[in-house]
């Protein structure tokens, strides 16, 4: 199998970019330029969902902060199961 970390977009960028100390000031201007990497990325799904199977708490992965991890959890969480 194929691995998607291959194909990413941000494998030849500088991995701190993706690891913003912080949430407002400098820190949010990274998250935007670290952002803009992930919104070209053929494989940002794939980061994504490999980001939230694993719980990654930090960093910057399928164009998602922490937070906006976290708001997708809960949201997951709170949706009705079907079956």
């Amino acid at each position: 199998m194929e691995n998607w970390r291959d194909h990413a977009a941000c494998r030849h960028e500088d991995p701190d970019l993706f690891f913003p100390i912080g949430t407002t000031g400098p820190a949010q201007v990274q998250s935007e330029q670290a952002k803009a990497v992930c919104r070209r990325c053929p494989v940002r799904d794939q980061c994504l969902e490999w980001a939230m199977d694993t719980d990654q708490s930090i960093g910057i992965w399928g164009g998602t902060t922490e937070l906006e991890r976290r708001t997708l959890r809960r949201r997951a969480r709170s949706r009705p199961r079907s079956g």
